[in-house]
């Protein structure tokens, strides 16, 4: 059974100056728990907005449309007052850039603790004796409870994050890019440390990130999304090599691999506007292998193959399952 399902999962943003923007469009994906997930792509094709809105963070001039279900309860429809009591408890987030997610002026004993207490899942001496336990668990010595985020490096500030994630013991784990600007030695460890959690805890875990090769290694199921659709989604570990979207294959491309001969090669043009109409396929105008149809037409995402669907007209003519 799923832990999570999104399906037909809708953003737009309103404008200043009249109209709107469409960062989201259509997306679905599931969740078994202690599966890793990876949202990969190029920055602005919408990857962050999704999990944002899957916890109900998305400001005022936001709307959201489609179904988030937990456990097979959805979570969305009732807006702020439905989604509060499941955010922290059963989906919590791990944010892009642990300084800005951690408030300068309060221990990391107290941040981890604040909502074990607004959640009610601890009182004030169970929360405290709960975050020493949380970050031995992160692997920070339980006596630092006291001491303030400037005092530690940047990958034990992520750790902190992941602790306070980790608070209420969620289902549910979102990690919006979770290894960025560190080194690749912290990098590892973070990695090494979320895959423990999702093998011991059996969290599910959806991995935000522009790291093609680390998704391959870490997770399960992989979802490239270009211009706010899924594109492709399938086995992470047959992305690399059996990519069925133009655009996956042209990321993978794109790539550096100290391993391997191929030249490394840019993706040309950019990513269209997304307050701007789309006719036809999003990714037609930089695709290498464009068809007529796709000037018109916008392909769906279909079956290619067991568990890999693709939305590309290459793909017509494959087996589906």
């Amino acid at each position: 059974m799923s832990v999570l399902e999104c399906s037909d999962l809708h953003v737009w943003f309103d404008l200043p100056g009249g109209g709107q923007v469409h960062p989201v469009d259509g997306v679905s994906f599931s969740l078994a728990a202690s599966e890793r997930f990876g949202l990969v792509g190029e920055s602005g094709c919408g990857k962050s907005t999704t999990i944002l809105a899957l916890m109900g963070l998305l400001p005022p001039t936001a709307t959201v449309a489609g179904r988030v279900c937990i456990d097979g309860t959805e979570i969305l429809s009732g807006g702020e007052e439905s989604v509060r009591g499941h955010r922290w408890r059963d989906i919590a987030m791990v944010f892009q850039g642990a300084m800005n997610a951690l408030n300068p002026v309060k221990t990391v004993g107290w941040q981890i603790a604040e909502p074990m207490i607004a959640h009610g899942f601890a009182r004030r001496a169970k929360a405290r004796e709960r975050t020493r336990e949380l970050l031995e668990l992160v692997g920070i010595p339980a006596a630092s409870v006291d001491r303030y985020p400037h005092e530690f490096s940047g990958g034990m500030r992520q750790r902190l994050s992941i602790a306070m994630a980790l608070a209420c013991e969620p289902k549910i784990l979102l990690a919006d890019e979770p290894t960025t600007a560190l080194d690749v030695m912290v990098q590892a460890q973070i990695l090494e440390l979320l895959t423990r959690l999702t093998e011991e805890l059996g969290m599910a875990l959806v991995l935000v990130t522009h790291d093609l090769p680390l998704v391959s290694q870490f997770c399960h199921r992989a979802a490239v999304m270009y211009a706010g659709k899924m594109v492709e989604d399938g086995p992470a570990d047959k992305l690399s090599w059996e990519s069925q979207h133009p655009y996956t294959r042209l990321l993978f491309a794109a790539t550096p691999d100290l391993y391997g001969a191929e030249e490394v090669v840019s993706i040309p043009g950019a990513p269209p506007r997304l307050d701007q109409e789309i006719t036809g396929c999003p990714f037609r105008p930089r695709c290498d292998v464009p068809m007529d149809r796709c000037a018109g037409e916008l392909p769906l995402l279909r079956a290619t193959g067991p568990g890999h669907r693709a939305a590309c007209f290459h793909t017509e003519s494959m087996v589906t399952s």
